[in-house]
């Protein structure tokens, strides 16, 4: 997170969502929800389909009315408030464009609705389409442009109004692979450029970690965890998140000890190992995860480290490019591990193990993380 940002965060926030809650019919879609979105934040709803992430973001454009809560925005209440109303500018994947407008009267459309003078409409609206990149298409129509540069303009629509705050309904989620690759990094140049907080919702896990100064992983209408890229990553709070964000290594297991800043787990697999966790306790379960990157591979019959590992079979190899990602069957168990090893050294990628070898896993200390059962599941989403 930027500087700038971490000076606002201390500031009230743009965005406070309290007590939040949304049933349609017996189902609960978001259940006592509690977030804070900072100025000039660029803030991620996180998670699978029905995880309650587009209803949040549409209670606060007021598309939708909650059950129960607030939606404060900028120290207002905007419960009751119509979408139109409210200091807010919401982008969809869909564009929504007029097709009988030119762009550059897309993007003059609310200002003229405001009885903006003219002048200030021309420039505005020129500042805009140059920040995206478009001011050489403005007297274009929409079916004259690319999805990628309908979706510019749908941007530039919103940013011109200089809404508090800009929500983002998986706005990249139409665009192809590459093209949505680099509007990542444009969305992010002019969410800064800006300084608008942005409220962005996607279920791309490598979306959210590119673009976002937090995140907010959500799961059956809870939230599991808030908090930057690295943190949600590196230290997930729950099971939920450390699958659902990036591949882990997910080992079951029980506290045996908590004492002096070290904590020691029994896994389900036999194995005993030491970790450097705080706020577990003796007897209590939950799981050890080390992500894939952070294995060592190596034949089972000649370790070179006394580290902590399990021993298993190789079951799948899979050359991704870039890495080589290992699938091994563990023994004693129905579980499996993953490991990625990267192919930048030839010599050692043409050395790894194929199907049906002998391997052991191992792993440092410190790059073994503890994480409690997801918190939905713990019953906080019922």
């Amino acid at each position: 997170m930027s500087a700038n940002v971490e000076a606002d965060n201390q500031a009230a926030p743009i965005v406070a969502l309290v007590g939040i809650k949304k049933r349609f019919g017996n189902f609960i879609a978001v259940n006592d929800l509690n977030l804070e979105i900072g100025q000039g934040e660029f803030f991620t709803l996180l998670g699978p389909s029905g995880c309650g992430k587009t209803t949040t973001l549409r209670m606060i454009a007021g598309f939708e009315t909650p059950d129960a809560g607030s939606v404060l925005i900028d120290g207002v209440d905007q419960v009751g408030v119509s979408p139109d109303k409210r200091p807010t500018n919401t982008v969809f994947q869909s564009y929504a464009l007029f097709p009988h407008l030119s762009v550059r009267e897309n993007v003059a459309y609310g200002l003229k609705r405001r009885r903006v003078k003219s002048a200030e409409v021309k420039r505005r609206v020129q500042t805009e389409l140059e920040r995206v990149g478009l001011w050489g298409e403005a007297n274009r129509r929409p079916n004259q442009l690319s999805g990628g540069q309908q979706q510019r303009v749908a941007l530039a629509r919103a940013v011109v109004n200089l809404p508090k705050v800009l929500l983002l309904d998986e706005p990249l989620g139409a665009l192809d692979l590459k093209l949505r690759k680099s509007l990542q990094v444009e969305l992010k140049r002019i969410q800064r450029e800006v300084g608008i907080s942005f409220v962005y919702v996607t279920h791309d896990q490598e979306e959210a970690l590119t673009m976002s100064d937090r995140i907010a992983v959500m799961n059956r209408g809870v939230v599991e965890q808030v908090a930057g890229p690295e943190e949600v990553y590196e230290r997930p709070a729950t099971d939920f998140v450390a699958g659902f964000i990036g591949v882990s290594n997910l080992m079951a297991g029980t506290v045996s000890s908590a004492v002096s800043g070290r904590t020691t787990v029994k896994l389900a697999a036999g194995l005993e190992i030491e970790t450097t966790a705080q706020g577990f306790a003796a007897g209590e379960r939950c799981h050890a995860i080390v992500r894939p990157e952070k294995l060592l591979i190596e034949a089972a019959a000649s370790p070179t480290n006394a580290r902590p590992g399990l021993s298993g079979t190789v079951i799948s190899s899979l050359y991704l490019g870039s890495a080589t990602q290992i699938a091994v069957e563990l023994d004693g168990t129905a579980s499996t591990m993953t490991v990625l090893v990267a192919n930048s050294d030839a010599a050692a990628s043409a050395g790894l193990p194929g199907g049906g070898a002998r391997v052991r896993l191992s792993w440092a200390p410190e790059q073994v993380h503890l994480v409690r059962e997801s918190a939905a599941i713990r019953g906080l989403g019922q």
